[in-house]
């Protein structure tokens, strides 16, 4: 692998560290001025928000009120998900040796590549800067440690074997995407990591003792060092406690530069701004595409892709890679896990060449794009 950029560890790592607190320090402090929202007319910055609200103040789906089912669905999905605990985990992703030590070293040369850690979470090193998407090292995601669908293969890559972590981004603040005790170690592990969310979101993260947030809304955008992140729609919804419904915004996320253009779709289901942003933003070199927890239809169809509808939206978006995530590490929905990976080679097979690379990753395994 070529490297770019080379110099000695010491002088490279006061270098990086120097750039990384001015980073961090121009996102906290010029947030406002940093954050530029898209205009439409405007070659290169498409608008993609602000997120519509309700009359009360909550966040919304551009279509409205997603549909979650009847009473019937969803008390019954309920039912089945007690039998958890007793699932085999049959089926579950395939996981690979990763000692982390080729993407420390990488952290200074930044080759393009993806690591899975497990569920959505993603390590990409792009545009010499090192990211993680909805980060969950945590066995279970629940609000109660030891309550909650079990993880059924452990993380790909352990925390303390990360490179350096610039920065984390958010999708939405359900349990398996924004895990409070995870994002602390990664906190704790390095202060200037920045952690950006939609709306609503840094409060939550404020009150865990995680002061370095910037809040941002669909289409504000901000640099860092050489990366552009935007934070863009995404077709879901957000409820972390008993009344809390829509007061946080969910999000999906892209991360363009110079030489790699990298999309995370979060947690959604499929929607026509898919194809706005492959239009706005792409193409894009990867893009990561949930394709689990879509079981029952009639619960989840609004808000969960299924294999087939996560392969529309990597064409959609101008894809030329489409990782595949958000399946098989933890029991969340009705369908076996090993079904979301063979459905989706399905979809992608016999597609001609100038569509997306169909790639599904063991846990732990490291790709290059």
């Amino acid at each position: 692998m070529k490297g770019r950029g080379r110099c000695s560890a010491n002088g490279c790592g006061r270098a990086r560290d120097s750039r990384r607190r001015l980073a961090g320090l121009a996102a906290l402090l010029l947030i406002a001025a940093a954050s530029v929202r898209g205009e439409p007319g405007v070659p290169g910055f498409p608008a993609f928000g602000p997120a519509p609200r309700t009359e009360a103040g909550r966040f919304a789906n551009p279509i409205g009120d997603l549909d979650h089912g009847s009473f019937g669905v969803r008390w019954g999905f309920m039912w089945r998900r007690l039998g958890t605990a007793f699932r085999s985990g049959a089926g579950h992703p395939a996981r690979v040796a990763n000692d982390g030590a080729f993407l420390r070293e990488n952290a200074r040369h930044s080759e393009p590549t993806v690591t899975w850690i497990g569920h959505a979470t993603l390590l990409v090193q792009m545009e010499h800067v090192s990211f993680l998407t909805d980060p969950i090292w945590s066995e279970r995601p629940s609000p109660i440690s030891f309550l909650g669908p079990k993880r059924f293969v452990a993380p790909g890559l352990e925390i303390e074997d990360l490179p350096p972590i610039d920065f984390v981004v958010i999708s939405h603040n359900h349990y398996d995407h924004l895990d409070l005790r995870t994002l602390k170690k990664l906190a704790k592990r390095s202060p200037e990591t920045l952690f950006y969310v939609p709306l609503g979101n840094a409060g939550l993260l404020r009150k865990a003792g995680i002061t370095n947030v910037v809040e941002l809304d669909w289409g504000d955008r901000v640099s860092f060092e050489g990366a552009t992140i935007h934070c863009l729609p995404t077709q879901h919804w957000s409820k972390r406690g008993l009344a809390d419904d829509q007061k946080a915004l969910w999000a999906s996320w892209a991360v363009t530069g110079p030489e790699r253009r990298f999309y995370f779709a979060g947690d959604t289901g499929f929607f026509d701004g898919f194809e706005g942003i492959g239009e706005g933003l792409g193409p894009f070199d990867l893009v990561a595409v949930p394709i689990g927890a879509y079981a029952p239809r009639a619960m989840m169809k609004a808000s969960h892709m299924d294999p087939e509808e996560a392969w529309r939206a990597a064409v959609a978006l101008g894809a030329r890679r489409a990782i595949a995530m958000h399946f098989g590490t933890f029991d969340l929905s009705d369908e076996p896990l090993d079904e979301p990976p063979r459905r989706f080679r399905a979809a992608a097979a016999g597609t001609s060449a100038a569509e997306p690379r169909a790639w599904i990753l063991d846990i732990g395994e490291t790709r290059q794009f």
